[in-house]
């Protein structure tokens, strides 16, 4: 089993599909940072199922180090690089374009939520994409359609209407 960190903006994209699940069916144990806890409980989208704080809340960690990183990304996504050292996770799940190139630059072994639900589908977990990708988008989640077609393309599911 793999040990995973997992950052606010890909918890709230499965949030809202109910699919956090996926993260410790696929990988095994995953935690999240305090300030991850701390954006959560902030998040306020009428769609988004508050019941995974009953979850999460069992699986923060305070990071022991200094927060050097918070001057090139946000509270949640430094602290949660900084867990992933400090635990020395397999991986980062991290949404965040730039968050995730900082990352990758620190040599944080990261994957999204897009990577993660391929997996689900690949090992039976899920049966579509594209009903999550469809939500995501009627809840105004950052994915551009253009991707997201892309994938259901690749996994030979139809694309949804419109780029």
């Amino acid at each position: 089993m793999k040990l995973v960190i997992a950052d606010t903006g890909a918890l709230i994209s499965l949030g809202h599909v109910g699919h956090i699940h996926l993260i410790e069916e696929i990988f095994g144990d995953f935690y999240i940072a305090e300030a991850v806890w701390k954006e959560l409980r902030n998040y306020e989208n009428p769609e988004f199922d508050v019941n995974i704080f009953k979850v999460l809340e069992n699986r923060v960690v305070k990071i022991k180090s200094k927060n050097n990183l918070r001057m090139v990304m946000d509270y949640g996504e430094s602290e949660s690089v900084i867990l992933y050292e400090e635990l020395k996770a397999d991986y980062l799940l991290i949404d965040d374009n730039k968050a995730r190139m900082i990352a990758e630059s620190l040599d944080v072994n990261c994957i999204g939520s897009i990577g993660l639900l391929i997996r689900a589908k690949q090992k039976g977990l899920i049966v579509a994409l594209k009903p999550i990708f469809e939500k995501w988008v009627s809840v105004g989640r950052y994915f551009s359609k253009k991707l997201l077609n892309k994938v259901l393309t690749d996994l030979g599911e139809n694309v949804m209407i419109g780029e």
